[in-house]
Parts: structure tokens; sequence; C-alpha cells
């Protein structure tokens, strides 16, 4: 089976680093239970536990978002190299 244009070529780039990052920190802070299994401090009368989950809600989608762009970043690169280089690249 042949393989498509663009398979196989598994490099890893400072910036896809930075996209596996973004990924990985809410898992290691959600997973770190230790670390905000406390009541206090409270905030507008929510205890840590919670408050500190819900703004990692808002903190992942935001991390998500980045390493979309930075991901598409990484694509979009990979395919003008592609085409510029000298065997051809992927044809449309």
């Amino acid at each position: 089976m042949s393989d498509g244009p663009g398979v196989g070529k598994g490099v890893v780039t400072p910036l896809r680093v930075v996209i596996g990052l973004c990924l990985v920190a809410p898992f290691v802070a959600m997973l770190w239970v230790g670390s905000y299994a406390k009541v206090g401090p409270t905030f507008i009368g929510i205890p840590f536990f919670y408050w500190y989950q819900m703004l990692w809600v808002i903190i992942s989608t935001v991390l998500t978002v980045i390493a979309y762009r930075l991901w598409q970043l990484d694509q979009r690169g990979r395919r003008s190299a592609d085409t510029a280089s000298p065997k051809g690249g992927a044809t449309r």
C-alpha cells in the first residue's frame, strides 16, 4: 500500500513540541489532584477545588486553540517546503 504525500514524515520540531505541551498541560494539571484538593482560598464563596477546575476549562480551551493555530502554521510551512523541493511535492 502506498502512503500519501506527507505520510511517514514524523519530524520533531520546536513548534511541534510547543503544540504537544499545550495539549498535555491540562491533563497534567487535572491529574495532579494533590495540588488542588483543598477548600481554601475561596472565590466568591466557591471552594478552591471547584473554581480551579472551572478555570482549567477556560485555560484548556485557549491552549487547544493555540495548538490548533500552530498546527495550521506548521502544515502550511510543510506544504510550501514540499512544493519548493526539487523532487516535486504533493500535486493538487
